[in-house]
């Protein structure tokens, strides 16, 4: 028997599980911290590093009291977080600045620039990451960081992702060269690949922008999976969270890498981590290429696999603004849509809130719903952004599997769809296939599981996730509700392909609107 403590860094908080080798999750607690926001630019948003720490060591103490847990006895901590979630440092690693959140799309304008380089003087990375740089990931925010920042650049030493700097404060590390970096995290947003000898060649980078002269050389180090060790806890942040100093702490990821592996991920499912984004995780044993897709990379959520991530820029933070403009809680918006059918609104709803991550990779997209009369409601609303998270995940797995990725089996994990069994329902009906969910909380099980590979509790992934995973709740589509939405998939996939894309062809959308009344008199008539 073993206890370790697996962190999961969300965007507004930190989550600590302890979990036991054979009775599971002990308990978990979260800390909030602030998220800073400007009314008048929305593209922006930070956090700070040490507000970051401090919940760390309080969630930990908080779950040890809770759990009636001797901290002493914890023998491994593990640690994902949002990515790309990227903190530029001095030698001595102390922030520069705050971290430019996964959810900050100030770098646009740098990541256009990335990709029209790239395919310019044929980088190959670029194709790895889906034919587009995304202006969420670390080479966009670091150049933007450094366009803005002209008084800092002196005292600049490296860029980390924040599963590399948590981990890096927690083993007590102060030599920017010596932090070990996640390959999930470098791999899917900084074109890393051994493939090309790792990061691309300084004169891409110095092309791009003088100011990058010199950063691949600041950026290099040791990369890799998670089944290796950042080090150990210091005793510093030992004593902060109540904890043993010396106990292992393995090369951090992402949250949603580790959470599709906590949910039971195996080669041939795709794990949905649906939260205020969607990542879309799936593994496989040969390495395809996915255009569109945003990264293709070998180790990254299973050493032994390559990783395909893909996803929508927002989802439940969709669901959360349509609430807030309605002047409820989402709870509260949500009672009574289990009695909806589908396509009955009427509506039909692009997801593109906060920009499109996956397959058209273009942030200056924008929220659309058609369909609108005079009796509608927000909850019509939210049933269908519902309705249109799933048809956009719909757009992804199928080119995944146009394009040789398995997709066998599909599994629903992250918070929401702990809460939401109407949404679970709508995404099986959606995607004509049974949909699987956690029977349980899931969160921070695939850190855990890591946690237990580092004290050698557990031989393999597969081990662990035999004794620690969760059995699974199965929604199973409804064969009349997936019939309605073929009808309406194939409207919502023309104007997404449509409207999505500044080069699209004409194409004859009149046929839209009267059908989305005809498939909504069906339904309630």
């Amino acid at each position: 028997m073993a206890i370790v403590a697996g962190v999961d860094f969300g965007t507004l908080s930190v989550r600590v599980t302890l979990v036991d080798s054979t009775r599971g999750r002990l308990g978990t607690a979260s800390v909030e911290y602030p998220l800073a926001r400007r009314r008048e630019d929305p593209d922006y948003a930070t956090q700070s590093h040490a507000d970051q720490m401090r919940a760390l060591a309080e969630a930990t103490r908080r779950v040890c009291q809770q759990a009636g847990v001797d901290g002493q006895a914890v023998e491994a901590i593990a640690i994902d977080t949002t990515g790309s979630s990227v903190i530029p440092v001095d030698a001595a690693l102390q922030p520069l600045d705050d971290y430019y959140l996964w959810c900050d799309h100030r770098a646009h304008k740098e990541a256009r620039e990335i990709t029209e380089l790239a395919h310019q003087q044929k980088l190959e990375a670029i194709e790895w990451c889906g034919g587009v740089y995304s202006h969420e990931w670390g080479f966009a925010k670091l150049l933007h960081w450094m366009r803005h920042n002209p008084a800092k650049r002196e005292r600049f030493a490296t860029a980390l992702e924040n599963c590399d700097m948590v981990a890096a404060t927690l083993c007590g590390v102060r030599d920017a060269h010596a932090v070990k970096r996640s390959i999930c995290a470098m791999g899917h947003k900084w074109l890393w690949n051994p493939k090309w000898g790792g990061l691309p060649p300084q004169e891409f980078l110095s092309k791009l922008d003088p100011l990058f002269n010199g950063v691949r050389a600041k950026l290099d180090g040791e990369y890799l999976t998670s089944d290796h060790l950042a080090g150990h806890l210091s005793a510093e942040w030992a004593a902060e969270m109540g904890l043993r100093a010396g106990i292992p702490v393995p090369v951090g990821a992402f949250d949603a890498h580790w959470d599709a592996i906590g949910a039971g991920c195996k080669e041939g499912d795709v794990v949905n981590v649906v939260g205020t984004s969607t990542c879309i995780i799936a593994m496989q044993s040969k390495t395809t290429l996915v255009p569109g897709v945003c990264g293709v990379v070998p180790g990254s959520v299973h050493p032994a696999y390559t990783g395909v991530e893909a996803g929508l820029s927002a989802t439940g933070d969709i669901f959360e603004a349509i609430a807030k403009r309605a002047g409820v809680k989402v709870s509260e918006l949500s009672r009574g849509l289990e009695t909806y059918r589908a396509g009955q609104t009427g509506l039909l709803r692009l997801s593109w809130d906060n920009g499109d991550r996956t397959v058209l990779v273009n942030p200056e997209l924008g929220g659309v719903t058609l369909g609108w009369n005079l009796i509608h409601t927000a909850q019509d609303e939210l049933f269908a952004a519902i309705e249109g998270t799933a048809m956009h995940t719909r757009i992804i797995l199928d080119r995944m599997a146009e394009h040789g990725v398995p997709v066998e089996r599909v599994i629903n994990a992250g918070g929401i769809p702990q809460n939401n069994a109407t949404l679970n329902q709508i995404y099986a009906d959606v995607l004509g296939k049974p949909v699987l969910v956690p029977d349980g909380v899931p969160t921070s099980l695939g850190s855990g599981i890591f946690a237990f590979l580092a004290a050698g509790t557990f031989a393999s992934i597969e081990q662990a996730q035999q004794s620690i995973c969760l059995p699974f709740k199965t929604f199973t589509p409804n064969a009349n509700a997936h019939g309605v939405y073929n009808r309406l998939f194939a409207l919502y996939r023309k104007l997404y392909f449509a409207l999505g894309s500044p080069d699209a062809a004409p194409a004859a959308i009149g046929d839209v609107l009267p059908a989305l009344r005809q498939i909504a008199k069906e339904q309630v008539g």
